[in-house]
Parts: structure tokens; C-alpha cells; sequence
């Protein structure tokens, strides 16, 4: 039995070796977090563990530390792409293994130029899913392990070493993975464009109650020139159906604001001074940041 537990440890330090030349640091304002080298000159972080401004730097394995430039990020799938004017480093060969829950698995990260590595296995392991800011997420897997911060960002690798997406922190600091097929479509989008388009209706929301009517979503703000405005939509009135259907959580209209929203046109029922109007709004791209 010793044997056996040597061997799977000697084989954990080989896959955290091969893989520490393509781990790097991610320092931003005031926060730290890690990142890996997914082309030549670009590195593949988490966008929630990126500060929102001022100067970022990498770190890269050894210690050197170099300016690094936001090519874009999309918080609705974790994603962040910053380019580095480095082309001799490692990148990363991301693969997509089919994993059960209870399959063992390592999360990697930097810091101070140094791999860090925990152990854990996957909890959960499903498909499809939507995150909480309306991003599509290939598949949905959780790891039973505990995320140090510093290694969000890094890499979620299977127990025969391939690296298979990259681990997050999520609700409740559970550990999530951004799987490889999302990040190879999303850091490609942001290679090339700088952003993902988002649907935008131009108004600011905020959930309500409606005595005897359920729930609806108050109109707080509104955007003179945006697809709310447009549609005549006014500051205090009370959308209660969107699209057809009686409006829900304030959440689930978000996240249906997605890229292919765009251009939609969508029937709206709302209340306004105790009567009720009909009107049609159709969404725009959300402007760049």
C-alpha cells in the first residue's frame, strides 16, 4: 500500500512540474491571483481576480515580473486575456477528459514566481449551464477543494495531467472550472474583438413586490438614447411580463441578455399610475466599457 501512495504522489509532483512553466502570477491593484500562458505572448486569467483598473503585471516562473496589457475580459464567464510581450514561454495544451464525480484532480496556480497545487476531486460534473451574469458555460464542474485566492485563475488538471479548464472561485467560495472548450471560444473572442456583446435595454432595474399581482421590476433610471427610451419605457414604471411571461426574478431577465439577444424584439406589459400599457422594445449591444 505504501508503494502504491508513493507512486501516485511521485506522479502528482511529475504533472505540477511540467506544467509550473506555463503557470504565472497576476498582479493587479491590490489583488493577486494566478494565470497560464494560453498562446505565445497571451495569458488566460480570471476576471474576477483581476482589479477592475490601474497597472497588472505577471510574474513568471523564476520571479521576473513584466508589464502585462488587458487585451478584454467577460465577467459573465470569469474570463480575462492579458498580453505580455514575452514569446519563450510554455504555452498550455488544454484538453477536454470526460470527468466523473470522485475523479481526482489537482489545482494549480502561482505565486511569488512558484507553482502552488491543491488536491481535491470533482463534485459535481454536468452540462450546459448559464453563470449568474448570463454567461454560457459548456459544462458545469465543481471540485471538492479549497481555492486559495491567490490560485484562482490557474489550472483545473485531471490525475493523467491533462489540463482541462480553469478554476474559479464561485458562490459560497466553492471551486469551479471554466471549462476548455468555453475558454478557447471566449479568449478567442476577446483576442480578436477585445469584449463579448451583450444585450442592453438601457434601463436601470430593481425587483419589487406587487400587492396581489405577484412580482414585477421597477424602472429606476433610463437611458435617454437606449432601447428602453426608445420603447417608452419611464423612470417608476413596474414591468411585470417580459417576452410573454410573467416577469420572475430580476436575475433570470439578466442573464437572458446574452450575445444572441441582441436585435431581439420583445413584448412588454408594465404598470404605470394603476394602469396597465403594452409596448415592444427591441435590444441593443450593450456600449463598450
Amino acid at each position: 500500500m505504501s508503494t502504491d501512495i508513493q507512486d501516485v504522489s511521485t506522479a502528482l509532483e511529475g504533472i505540477v512540474q511540467r506544467l509550473a512553466p506555463s503557470l504565472v502570477s497576476v498582479i493587479s491593484h491590490r489583488t493577486q491571483a494566478s494565470g497560464f500562458v494560453w498562446r505565445d505572448g497571451l495569458i488566460v486569467t480570471s476576471d474576477e481576480g483581476l482589479a477592475e483598473d490601474g497597472d497588472v503585471s505577471v510574474m513568471l516562473p523564476g520571479g521576473e515580473s513584466i508589464v502585462a496589457h488587458p487585451v478584454g475580459r467577460d465577467p459573465s464567464t470569469a474570463i480575462a486575456v492579458l498580453r505580455i510581450d514575452r514569446s519563450d514561454l510554455q504555452p498550455v495544451a488544454m484538453a477536454s477528459p470526460q470527468l466523473s464525480p470522485g475523479a481526482l484532480v489537482l489545482a494549480l496556480g502561482a505565486e511569488g514566481g512558484a507553482p502552488i497545487a491543491a488536491l481535491g476531486v470533482v463534485s459535481v460534473s454536468m452540462g450546459p449551464w448559464q453563470s449568474m451574469r448570463g454567461g454560457d458555460i459548456d459544462a458545469r464542474v465543481e471540485l471538492d477543494t479549497r481555492l486559495r485566492s491567490t490560485a484562482e485563475g490557474g489550472l483545473a488538471v485531471s490525475a493523467e495531467g491533462q489540463a482541462f479548464g480553469m478554476t474559479v472561485l464561485g458562490p459560497r467560495r466553492r471551486a469551479l472550472v471554466i471549462p476548455s472548450v468555453t475558454i478557447g471560444r471566449i479568449a478567442a473572442k476577446l483576442e480578436t474583438d477585445g469584449r463579448i456583446p451583450r444585450g442592453y435595454v438601457g434601463l436601470g432595474l430593481h425587483p419589487v413586490s406587487i400587492e396581489g399581482n405577484g412580482s414585477g421590476i421597477m424602472v429606476m433610471s433610463v437611458d435617454s438614447e437606449g432601447p428602453g427610451a426608445i420603447a417608452s419605457i419611464h423612470q417608476g414604471d413596474v414591468l411585470v411580463s417580459w417576452d410573454g411571461k410573467p416577469i420572475g426574478k430580476l436575475q433570470s431577465l439578466l442573464r437572458s441578455l446574452g450575445p444572441d439577444s441582441i436585435g431581439k424584439i420583445v413584448d412588454i406589459e408594465l404598470r404605470r399610475g394603476g394602469q396597465f400599457h403594452q409596448t415592444k422594445l427591441q435590444i441593443g449591444e450593450r456600449p463598450a466599457a
